[in-house]
């Protein structure tokens, strides 16, 4: 199998996405489907980048981002490169989110009142660390380092194969076992 890298990657991907959309807009519904999941990982990329300091948000943005794309589908010109289309789309949506969140952020409400909120939910979260570790130093090297790299650290399947040594394929593989048997520990089946 031929590898795909830079320039080639990035148009393999383009074109792909590409007749999704525009199979989608044929009335594919399957083929749409398949556009906004693929998108959607693409879209998680390029926002969790820019929102490294808020990575709770990506969500929600990437979320809102895909609504935007689907209720302006209809001004794709098929003539024109999808990803400027979707990339201005998405950068409108994150100047509104950090438009949003500095007017936030300058309000002078006093805090003193939410003190007690923040701090338990600060507590939640390391607390919620602490026992993810503890359910992750169970699991084998070959599912914990796929989950904890991929799925915690954010890295590509790509980035974490080279990381580890691992084949990509592996990867997705331990992703999926460790996922599965990290839930049936949570429900006390293990």
């Amino acid at each position: 199998m031929q590898r795909i890298d830079g320039q080639d990657g990035l148009r393999a991907k383009e074109s792909r996405l590409r007749s999704l959309l525009l199979a989608g807009l044929s009335g594919d519904a399957a083929e749409y489907e398949a556009f906004l999941k693929e998108l959607s990982a693409h879209l998680r990329a390029f926002l969790r980048k820019r929102l490294a300091r808020l990575p709770d948000e990506v969500e929600d943005l990437v979320q809102e981002s895909l609504i935007a794309i689907h209720n302006q589908r209809h001004t794709y010109d098929a003539g024109q490169p999808l990803s400027a289309w979707v990339q201005a789309i998405a950068k409108y949506k994150l100047i509104d989110f950090l438009r949003r969140h500095a007017a936030r952020d300058q309000l002078n409400e006093p805090v003193d009142d939410e003190l007690d909120v923040l701090s338990s939910a600060d507590t939640e979260a390391t607390e919620a660390r602490r026992d993810l570790n503890v359910l992750l130093d169970d699991l084998p090297d070959r599912q914990r380092l796929p989950i904890l790299h991929t799925k915690i650290e954010g890295l590509s399947v790509r980035e974490c194969a080279r990381l580890t040594g691992f084949s990509e394929s592996a990867i997705k593989v331990g992703v999926h076992r460790g996922l599965k048997a990290l839930a049936a520990r949570i429900r006390g089946k293990q």
